[in-house]
């Protein structure tokens, strides 16, 4: 195990190093930059747009402006932000708790709707339950997460406070007015964290469905309820553990999925975390945010696709490598 993981942290270098390199080639050759307005003002002097590009190091050829970049970044400084020059990595981790909060939430809510409804539903495969099941998943899996955000917003905010009932707050992170409380935090993550989990409920649930059909096929299956165990006793201790080890990979490789739906949800719901803060920086040629971030981003998806291998190898000890 000690060998296969100091394998598996080599790899991660080069891998960090070319996402590191897409990321600065994306955003160098994105039209634009932070001194785009200063050039076609006409009250700024060529001579002081020249100066501040010089002190943004935007005058630099691009190779020398990457590995300056990356020298900074393997010490652990991401450089200044371009519009208001603060460390960003300042700026991110300000933002990254409530973008865990966020993500974290929904991972949560996914997992503990998706594994016992994908286990039931498989254990009554063609059941009302089942095809009812099936539909939803499938809706859900076909919903844009922008349109369930903004319909929830209509429907629990809008229309619930015209309906004279209990409504949820349509943004924000908590209340302007004698908010920050617990209970107060909770109702403004209540429909980002439900808007965010949805999809990928759907797409757990229908996966724990189909792994939990494909093993309660199995011989040894039908070996241990011809020995006289119950259906459920069956699932419980035979079915369950080998059809929810790739889950665990599925969890690993769906990191991605969910901070990439919380930059459309944290957008809509005004939640001020990091996918909020990226939009805004690509929308000011921040460029030295929106590569901190995404470099941030990837690193911890790399880890977590680390620690899914370890704990798959943990859970079968046939992969275990030595």
């Amino acid at each position: 195990m000690a060998r296969y993981l100091a394998r598996r942290v080599l790899t991660l270098i080069p891998l960090l190093l070319g996402i590191s390199l897409v990321t600065f080639l994306l955003a160098t050759a994105t039209p634009g930059s932070p001194v785009s307005r200063l050039e076609f003002n006409p009250s700024a002097r060529p001579a002081d747009v020249a100066r501040i590009k010089a002190q943004l190091g935007l005058d630099k050829p691009p190779v020398e402006r990457y590995l300056d970049w990356l020298s900074h970044v393997a010490r652990g400084d991401f450089g200044l932000s371009l519009i208001t020059y603060r460390p960003v990595s300042t700026t991110i981790l300000e933002k990254l708790p409530a973008t865990l909060l966020l993500t974290g939430s929904a991972l949560c809510l996914s997992l503990f709707f998706s594994i016992p409804i994908g286990i039931y539903t498989a254990a009554r495969r063609n059941s009302w339950i089942d095809r009812v099941a099936t539909i939803v998943t499938t809706g859900g899996i076909a919903v844009p997460t922008f349109w369930l955000g903004m319909m929830m917003i209509m429907l629990f905010s809008v229309k619930f406070r015209q309906w004279g009932l209990p409504a949820l707050p349509s943004g924000g992170m908590y209340s302007l007015h004698g908010g920050g409380g617990f209970g107060d935090r909770l109702l403004h993550l209540a429909m980002p964290a439900v808007a965010l989990a949805f999809v990928q409920t759907a797409v757990w649930m229908s996966y724990v469905r189909t792994q939990m059909i494909e093993v309660l096929q199995a011989d040894y299956i039908r070996v241990a309820g011809a020995k006289g165990l119950s259906h459920w006793t069956v699932i419980g201790r035979h079915a369950l553990r080998n059809a929810m080890l790739p889950l665990i990979t599925l969890l690993a490789l769906d990191i991605p999925a969910l901070f990439g739906g919380a930059v459309v949800i944290e957008t809509i719901f005004a939640w001020n975390g990091i996918g909020r803060l990226i939009v805004n920086a690509t929308m000011q040629r921040d460029y030295t945010v929106v590569m901190g971030e995404v470099l941030i981003i990837a690193m911890i998806t790399v880890l977590a696709n680390l620690l899914a291998d370890i704990l798959y190898q943990l859970a079968d000890p046939r992969l275990r490598h030595g």
